[in-house]
């Protein structure tokens, strides 16, 4: 009999697959099948700062309208700045007393304080840890990398000092130096990094010369790039890592976690084939450990990281060379 349970982020999971931030986590009907369906986390839609302003701006130029004539009227409503975030707050909530899984909630902000401001919010809603989803495009010319990291140490250490529930940090994957970055925030105390963060790349209408806008699915192809990062950091940065990006079967859970997975997010998997599909996955990851003799999660995490495979330099660039003489 199989044991699949793990440790994530100081959490114990019953097992380490995470329903990632997605529609699916959303929506507490949802929330409760994957919950039904044997998720070991859930990993709450994402609280962005950006989408509170505009809903914000939006509500400020409705009252706006018809103040001239009506101005006495205005008194009626509250700062909205002191609600900038409640009906998200109330959902997560509402959420945390619908099941009993461990729930991550998602933080997207950008300006001065609202990493804190919003992270001791989501805190007091009683979610079991907060993942800070580092969503954010470097196009200014004049910002050096340098800039970007110090910005995002900053970050880490100021929640950290403002909250007591684990923090993960979901990175991307087009730092200069990853491992170093890595590195650095283990050192400030993020107690797991989330490998990686899936951009969306809008296209090109050639039909009307416009931006075209689709949410598209992962490929079990995409779990490569975190496959690898994984098994290049597992060992050498004193955090827990968790794969995201590519996870549509138990397979490939068992890969994440040979690589040095703590956690297995996945989430295009159930969007695609229902919620449901999850209790699939964890039948197909025990049934591998079963084969390969494997009785718990921690009896083979990192036997196939760098530091354990047979040739380490297969991770970094030795691969390529063989691989361009083989065709």
């Amino acid at each position: 009999m199989t044991d699949l349970s793990t440790r994530y982020m100081g959490l114990e999971l019953r097992n380490p697959l995470i329903a990632a931030a997605s529609s699916i986590s959303s929506m507490i009907d949802s929330i409760k099948a994957a919950e039904q369906a044997g998720a070991g986390a859930l990993v709450i839609r994402s609280l962005f700062e950006e989408q509170i302003l505009m809903e914000m701006q939006e509500m400020e130029e409705k009252l706006d309208e018809g103040s001239e004539s009506f101005a006495e009227a205005l008194q009626y409503f509250p700062n909205l700045e002191l609600h900038e975030a409640r009906e998200h707050l109330m959902w997560v909530e509402k959420t945390r007393a619908a099941v009993q899984m461990p729930l991550i909630a998602s933080l997207n902000a950008y300006s001065p304080g609202a990493w804190v401001r919003f992270a001791r919010q989501l805190e007091q809603t009683g979610v079991d840890g907060l993942e800070l989803n580092v969503y954010a495009v470097a196009a200014n010319p004049y910002r050096t990398s340098a800039d970007i990291e110090a910005r995002l140490y900053e970050i880490v250490e100021q929640v950290k000092a403002e909250v007591t529930i684990p923090v993960a940090v979901k990175l991307s994957p087009y730092y200069s130096a990853l491992a170093n970055v890595a590195r650095e925030l283990a050192s400030r105390g993020a107690d797991a990094l989330v490998l990686f963060n899936r951009f969306l790349q809008p296209d090109i209408n050639t039909d009307d010369i416009s931006l075209k806008q689709e949410m598209t699915f992962s490929t079990p192809d995409e779990i490569r790039l975190p496959l690898r990062w994984i098994a290049l950091l597992y060992g050498q940065v004193e955090t827990d890592l968790a794969l995201s990006t590519g996870v549509h079967a138990g397979a490939d859970a068992a890969k994440a976690i040979l690589a040095g997975a703590a956690g297995v997010q996945t989430a295009s998997a159930l969007l695609k084939n229902g919620i449901p599909y999850l209790s699939t996955m964890l039948l197909e990851l025990s049934g591998w450990m079963n084969e390969h003799g494997f009785e718990t999660i921690a009896d083979f995490r990192g036997k196939a990281s760098q530091q354990d495979v047979s040739d380490p330099f297969a991770f970094e660039r030795a691969q390529y060379v063989r691989l361009l003489r083989s065709h």
